[in-house]
């Protein structure tokens, strides 16, 4: 593209020092010489907007804008209005790819080879972004820009994500002025815990009352253009909105899943199939683009018993409003921006998810995080817990934490053979991206082809602006970019790509490109099969067969030519060890030290022993006690007033976790092992009213993860009810819900006090103290 602006002058050092005084001071004020200074621009004066939308967990074969069959009309706008790029690709992971998309740099080497929860000591896996590394966000406030995130973060470290922070690596630690979302990888659509710049708040209104996620999203980012242009109309902005939509779990209201009653029927064989001629009948992808096969390991659709498949069924439809309906949402944001006067000279990214649809429901499931806690189950035990809390009809509801079956997602990263969790295919990587500004960009059906990557994003805002990328910010030398502009293509469909080598790895999964050949290794398991592959515990990726694809002649990876081509093979293998090296990646797999070999090490709170009162909220279940799967003991004292009812404390959601209640006097516990499961202990007798004490202890009657507990209640040193726990969560019951005291704010844990929620404690908790065992 050719940059019309003046080339600015190179800034290598930031912030900018401040602009002197153009006065000239005198003995008196009578000798001095009074000018008012004028501020240094350091932006050209047509510096552009920049709206950068990120979708979650979603496969390019999902949006009918590219040949799918789930309406997205905002995306098909942005599209029919700017360019598209049908060669763009991700790390096939969240905090991977956000990393790498705000940074400008390769995923390993700024210490995010895996999710934020699952770090670790090695540099590549430690989860926190290093100070060298700069956020694009964090570069575009010095130079003049207004900037705000919404949504998703998930690039915060784990154990950093409390009220009490430290909040240098939240989002307006990291360059952002302003920011409303969740810091996890996952919320719940209709109870998230959520933050605005450094301080919790609980959502605008329950489900009850309309509430959803995705829309408070883009309310709150309307508002913040709205006082952007109330406030500071002169400054362009730079807005990052990061849904947590397609991510699971997969909550939408009925009416938008009804949408799409009967549209998938026929299953996902057929789904593939339909989709993969419209995507060629569209021009997306080439005439000669192959249909990729089946995995072996996963089901066809005439697999799925008739008994099983309306529960199948739905879970595709509720996924598939979902979708439709954030994308509405976008659709409201350019509305505003539109509305506000600024739509021509606003660049528009949107990209379809930071990898390819998820498999993590694998065989369809009412309570996703199963998958993450490796407990085995049936499809015939979710229908069952199902019909017992009101059948298919909930199903995207507040009660259920759903997710589809794997095949679903196989379906939706059509044509291709990968999905989320692996970096060796296409599916898990390729994800669309459309690009809109109206001033600069003319609109143009044809596709990009060029070979990208979403670390490409940061050097293409650079070059747009004329901004060097800096040497030194705030005091810390910088890491060179490893991003290729892709601003040349704008103007070009059919320029030459510039970008020649990128390597891809998430778990051991891995691949490397390098001029238009691609070589593959799987790695140790597939996602969507349930638990860990046999032997996985002894897996080196000496033991991966790697396969060679010539990309430039093969679009979907169907012809594996390692056989015949063992040189052109032999080369991309050393390609990515040189790679692999220089980004520190190694030790390849990585990213399975704690999930795989070493569960023990999660992220956790390093207490023992803490002292809460009777007014402590929101505490991330990552960095609260392990009440679910430590021995401990739980002591209360409290004023109970007659009969009295309300949440004592409660530690995750509506899909897991577990709660102390009171119930008309009754004292009340269960433990809900993911919907599937519950254990409910009461006592016979209400508990007088008066100064209380109550003992909840826990103990394993069997020592080893997700072993069963004894669960004891005392009140005053009496014990007065127990029962036992037959599966525990080895790992935890949420990725984003909390620890609440008095209260319930959260998923309801219980569905005795569904309907009551946020359930508040009727009396006066003074303490709650709690200890581990061993």
């Amino acid at each position: 593209m050719s940059i019309e602006h003046p080339t600015l002058p190179r800034q290598e050092v930031l912030p900018f020092p401040p602009t002197p005084s153009a006065s000239l001071a005198g003995r008196t004020m009578q000798e001095s010489v009074y000018r008012a200074r004028e501020p240094e621009q350091h932006l050209p004066k047509d510096a552009p907007n920049i709206l950068v939308v990120l979708i979650d967990d979603a496969g390019p074969g999902l949006p009918d804008t590219f040949g799918g069959e789930v309406r997205t009309a905002t995306l098909t706008r942005v599209l029919s209005e700017g360019i598209g790029y049908n060669r763009f690709h991700t790390t096939a992971m969240c905090s991977p790819t956000r990393a790498s998309l705000l940074t400008g740099r390769n995923h390993h080497r700024i210490g995010n080879g895996q999710i934020a929860e699952l770090a670790n000591d090695w540099d590549g896996y430690s989860g926190h972004i290093p100070t060298s590394t700069s956020l694009v966000a964090e570069v575009l406030t010095d130079y003049g820009y207004s900037t705000a995130a919404f949504g998703k973060w998930h690039n915060t470290p784990a154990e950093e994500t409390t009220p009490s922070g430290p909040f240098h690596n939240w989002p307006t630690g990291r360059g952002f002025e302003y920011f409303y979302g969740f810091l996890a990888g996952e919320a719940s659509q209709y109870e998230p815990n959520l933050v605005r710049n450094t301080t919790s708040v609980l959502p605008p209104k329950r489900a009850e009352e309309g509430y959803h996620l995705s829309e408070d999203l883009a309310d709150d980012a309307i508002g913040w253009l709205r006082r952007h242009q109330a406030f500071e109309p002169d400054k362009p902005f730079f807005m990052y909105w990061a849904s947590g939509c397609l991510h699971g779990p997969h909550h939408i209201m009925k009416e938008w899943a009804d949408k799409y009653a009967g549209a998938f029927d026929d299953g996902w064989d057929a789904y593939r199939e339909r989709v993969h001629e419209s995507a060629k009948t569209a021009g997306w992808i080439p005439q000669d683009a192959e249909l990729t096969p089946r995995d072996p390991r996963l089901p066809a659709w005439d697999d799925i018993s008739e008994e099983e498949k309306p529960f199948q069924r739905r879970l595709m439809e509720i996924a598939a409003g979902y979708a439709e309906h954030v994308d509405v949402q976008v659709g409201r944001l350019l509305d505003e921006v539109e509305r506000l006067g600024r739509a021509d000279n606003t660049l528009v990214f949107y990209i379809w998810g930071d990898n390819g649809s998820s498999g993590e429901g694998q065989n369809g499931t009412i309570s996703e995080l199963l998958a993450q806690n490796g407990i085995p189950t049936t499809v015939d035990m979710h229908i069952k817990a199902l019909e017992e809390i009101g059948g298919l009809d909930v199903l995207g509801s507040p009660k259920t934490d759903n997710q589809y079956h794997a095949g679903w997602a196989w379906a939706g990263s059509t044509p291709y053979k990968g999905m989320k969790l692996l970096a060796s295919h296409l599916g898990g990587t390729r994800n669309p991206m459309v690009v809109r500004w109206p001033e600069k960009i003319a609109a143009d059906a044809r596709p990009r082809t060029q070979f990208h990557h979403c670390n490409d994003l940061v050097p293409t805002i650079y070059e747009v602006l004329g901004v060097t990328p800096p040497r030194v910010v705030r005091g810390v030398e910088q890491q060179p970019l490893d991003g290729t502009s892709f601003a040349y293509t704008f103007d070009d469909p059919d320029a030459e790509g510039r970008l020649r080598t990128q390597y891809f790895e998430i778990m051991g999964s891995r691949a490397i490109y390098h001029d238009g050949w691609m070589a593959s290794a799987f790695g140790p398991r597939a996602p969507w099969v349930p638990g860990q592959p046999p032997g996985i515990q002894e897996w080196t990726p000496d033991q991966d067969t790697w396969e060679l694809y010539h990309l430039d002649e093969d679009w979907t990876q169907a012809n594996d030519l390692a056989e015949t081509h063992p040189d052109k093979l032999a080369q991309l293998k050393e390609v990515f060890a040189i790679e692999a090296a220089r980004n520190s990646v190694y030790p390849v797999g990585g990213g399975l030290w704690v999930p795989v070999f070493h569960p023990e090490l999660r992220i956790s709170t390093p207490y023992r022993s803490w002292t809460f009162s009777g007014d402590i909220v929101r505490m991330p279940e990552f960095c609260a006690p392990a009440l679910g799967n430590r021995a401990n003991t739980v002591t209360i004292d409290a004023e109970l007033p007659e009969r009295a009812s309300g949440v004592l404390y409660a530690l995750g959601g509506a899909g897991g976790g577990l709660t102390c209640f009171m119930d008309d006097g009754h004292l009340c516990y269960e433990y809900n092992c993911f919907i599937l499961m519950r254990t409910k202990i009461r006592t016979e007798q209400p508990l007088p009213a008066g100064r209380t004490r109550i003992e909840v202890r826990t103990e394993y009657a069997e020592v080893r993860p997700g072993g069963p507990l004894d669960v004891t209640l005392s009140v005053d040193g009496a014990q007065v009810a127990s029962g036992l726990v037959p599966v525990s969560a080895p790992l935890l019951f949420t990725a984003n819900d909390c620890l609440d005291i008095g209260t319930c704010l959260g998923g309801s844990v219980s569905l005795d006090y569904f309907d009551r929620a946020p359930f508040p404690f009727e009396g006066t908790i003074d303490t709650v103290e709690v200890s581990y065992l061993s």
